[in-house]
């Protein structure tokens, strides 16, 4: 295979080419059918609840389990991606989980459904490190924010899509064909990422002057961080509270929406696609809108770090009124303000995401972005320990709503304490 520089520079006269935004396309459709594999059981609960009498706790454990072994999965994930690459790291993110996801269909009980989101929970740990270090290769930093909003929409569509065609196959042929059908697409996926994906200067697409693009930012020195260097960084630490604090609220949403519509409104099986739908239509506008607006203010000519801040609060603010969602008078109320709090969320996401790309090395960035992915899952394991009990012995969601109000402010906050500037780190 011929390279980059094997090109005559005349490419570029016909434009800077667009071969990474089908990069950004592909890693799309990879969150996408992640969170699509992910809100299988979600969607299902309440059915499966009855059918096999599940209690709110055993529930709560099945998530816990897949949040202990997501943290796992997102350190070990961060480092194999920096030492083989987003391609074949993804591709084993995808085998992994595809496996995982298709041997739901073997169990029934709580303990089963925990025992088999293990691998499930490990390989989709892989998928946004690997999308984060795709990025790093194919963006310079001013597109970043914008390619990560991009790509972190994907999750939205995906869960936009699973309440639509998951209680269509169960309906038509029953809950297990739920978990096979919609795991094949990942095999679709997985032998399209391989076939496309290079780097960069490894691929055929790529014209001189989109290369010339890809690489304006300055040559980064490679010289090797250990997780002790990492862990001195201030910036490594706003990276990780900042996941610890928002993800669990996002975890919440995607695990329990359909059985809080369930519970407040008598949604069933056949009637909670729209709501659903709705709201993650409003967090996909978010997604692409939270990158869009930080890149556009790098743009103007503001600082990276007014531009990140000031983004995240904007989306921080949105997230408040989700407080009185549980007190919506009516169905399309509570539906609109849980929409704007998941919009706000991938705004916050698609700028917070940006940081380890933005500041650290990029041959470092995936151990970071790791060990933030870490955090974020011991915080959602916390949150449905928490959400478990609080169905089980109190019996309400508002609770849960309050402490999702509130946590992009507070993580916004100590983002900024940690790093006032966004000064870069340089190795050591």
């Amino acid at each position: 295979m011929s390279t980059i520089s094997d090109k005559p520079a005349a490419a570029s006269s016909t434009g800077i080419g667009g071969t990474r935004w089908i990069v950004v396309a592909l890693l799309f459709a990879a969150v996408a059918l992640s969170y699509i594999d992910r809100q299988v059981l979600s969607v299902l609960k309440p059915t499966l609840q009855h059918q096999y009498g599940w209690s709110e706790t055993g529930y709560g454990n099945v998530v816990f389990w897949f949040q202990a072994a997501y943290g796992l999965g997102y350190i070990a994930f961060g480092r194999i991606v920096d030492r083989v690459g987003a391609r074949l790291g993804y591709a084993v993110a995808v085998t992994l989980w595809t496996v995982g996801h298709m041997a739901h269909a073997l169990v029934t009980t709580t303990l089963g459904f925990a025992i088999v989101r293990i691998p499930l929970a490990l390989g989709e740990s892989g998928a946004f490190p690997s999308s984060l270090a795709a990025v790093a290769e194919w963006f310079p930093t001013k597109e970043r924010a914008l390619a990560i909003g991009l790509f972190n929409a994907g999750s939205n569509v995906g869960a936009i899509l699973a309440p639509l065609i998951v209680p269509a196959i169960t309906l038509a042929f029953g809950w297990r064909m739920a978990f096979v059908l919609t795991g094949l697409l990942t095999v679709i996926w997985l032998a399209a990422w391989l076939i496309f994906y290079r780097r960069p200067r490894e691929h055929r697409g790529v014209s001189a002057r989109e290369l010339a693009h890809i690489e304006s930012d300055p040559v980064e020195p490679h010289a090797p961080m250990s997780y002790g260097d990492l862990f001195r960084q201030r910036q490594t630490w706003a990276y990780i509270a900042g996941r610890f604090l928002i993800d669990p609220i996002w975890w919440t949403f995607l695990f329990w929406l359909p059985d809080f519509f369930g519970k407040r409104y008598g949604l069933d099986l056949k009637s909670y696609g729209p709501p659903l739908v709705a709201i993650y239509v409003l967090a996909d506008v978010g997604s692409i809108a939270g990158g869009w607006g930080s890149s556009t203010l790098l743009g103007q000519g503001f600082s990276l770090n007014l531009s990140r801040k000031f983004a995240m609060l904007a989306c921080a603010l949105a997230v408040v009124p989700v407080a009185f969602a549980v007190s919506a008078a009516n169905l399309w109320l509570a539906v609109g303000l849980i929409g704007l709090a998941c919009a706000g969320h991938q705004g916050f996401s698609a700028n917070l995401y940006a940081l380890p790309s933005d500041l650290f090395p990029r041959w470092a960035a995936g151990s970071v972005v790791g060990l933030g992915g870490a955090a974020g899952a011991v915080g959602g394991m916390l949150m449905a320990q928490f959400a478990g009990w609080v169905l089980e012995h109190i019996g309400s969601y508002r609770p849960i709503f309050l402490v999702a109000a509130s946590a992009y402010l507070i993580a916004l906050a100590v983002v900024h304490l940690l790093v006032p500037k966004y000064a870069t780190v340089t190795a050591p």
